[in-house]
């Protein structure tokens, strides 16, 4: 049996195995132990494949010793695929580099001068500012947007002289080019009784002014009001038949203006005046889609724009954008409606923008 190779029943060649009697470790008796013979562990083939298959294959140790002995395999074995995404990176990156260099820069355009220019700040002239153009005569004025909405009552006609509101507040804004003093009035023979009195204009007046959302904003604007001595101009609630003769009414619309030097009914000086038409005041207007009282803080930015120097209105910027508060909202909040009004500065073009009681709506 020792030494010897069989056959298997599955046909294949088995191991030999031999039996040896050991006296001396199985205590004398006679139990066989079986002993492998093959004194090399069992081990398969490095490539099995290779001496059969009739396939010639790479020789694998070569290529290793290839990528060791070169800089550029030693690169690849290192980073693998990334080794061939880097250099693409790399030229990607230096175009953008050379665009950004040697490109043409975009510019953003100066605004213009006409009408988003700086303020005329500390120009004091005779034009009333912000009423529908004089000798405009191609206008309807059955146009919708134009026409006072169904509301409250309000005085057609008061005396053409005013009181101020006692009352005063510190300095809102910083000032840095002007700080503009200003008074709140209420045209004698007006009932204020429906909104709050003459109070409740003179705290609108001043918590608009005051908020960040308006003109101080701007860190050249500031604003203090005072109940006595001679300010740059004077917030006045006016009934339409004062306003029509503070502001004209060529076009057959209630409005508010700014008129810098209108001459009062007792002959005293020309004064700087802010006319609030207070038809305005109670109703509103049919294109400003907001409540009652943004209109009326709307009222107070347009017209005191036009006070501290904005003499011009501004057109929609674009569809569906917030309305410039310096554009006409009273009237219109589209172009095409506006250039009837304004022609001189606003175009038919198609716009339509959003109504807007802020200078600054995001601020």
């Amino acid at each position: 049996m020792a030494g010897r190779a069989e056959k298997c029943r599955c046909g294949c060649l088995c191991h030999s195995w031999s039996v040896t009697n050991d006296p001396e470790r199985r205590g004398g008796s006679r139990t066989p132990v079986l002993r492998n013979e093959w004194r090399e562990p069992l081990r398969a083939q490095r490539d099995p494949l290779a001496s059969d298959s009739g396939r010639v294959r790479s020789n694998r140790d070569e290529h290793q010793r290839w990528r060791k002995q070169t800089w550029l395999g030693r690169f690849i074995s290192t980073y693998g695929w990334r080794a061939y995404a880097l250099p693409i990176l790399a030229v990607i990156t230096g175009m953008v580099i050379y665009q950004t260099v040697t490109g043409p820069q975009t510019l953003v355009p100066a605004p213009s001068d006409e009408v988003h220019g700086p303020p005329t700040i500390g120009v004091q002239g005779t034009k009333i500012i912000g009423a529908p153009p004089r000798g405009l005569t191609q206008f309807d004025a059955n146009l919708p947007t134009g026409i006072l909405p169904d509301g409250g009552p309000f005085t057609e006609a008061g005396a053409k002289t005013w009181h101020i509101v006692p009352g005063a507040e510190p300095q809102a804004g910083q000032g840095t080019a002007k700080v503009f003093t200003y008074t709140v009035e209420v045209e004698d023979g007006l009932d204020t009784t429906s909104f709050g009195g003459d109070d409740g204009f003179a705290q609108m007046v001043s918590r608009t002014l005051s908020n960040p959302k308006s003109w101080i904003h701007d860190p050249q604007f500031a604003f203090t009001r005072i109940d006595s001595g001679e300010p740059d101009f004077r917030v006045s609630l006016t009934s339409p038949m004062t306003v029509r003769e503070g502001c004209g009414y060529d076009i057959p619309l209630e409005s508010s203006c700014y008129n810098p030097s209108y001459s009062p009914a007792d002959g005293g000086a020309a004064q700087p005046r802010v006319f609030i038409n207070e038809a305005r005041w109670v109703r509103g207007a049919v294109p400003f889609q907001g409540d009652v009282g943004s209109y009326r803080q709307y009222l107070i930015n347009h017209e005191v724009g036009h006070a501290i120097g904005y003499e011009h209105h501004e057109p929609c910027p674009e569809n569906g954008a917030l309305a410039p508060v310096m554009m006409q909202q009273t009237f219109s909040t589209s172009d095409d409606d506006a250039s009837k009004f304004d022609p001189e500065w606003v175009k038919a073009d198609g716009r339509t923008c959003r109504f807007n009681p802020w200078p600054y709506p995001i601020a």
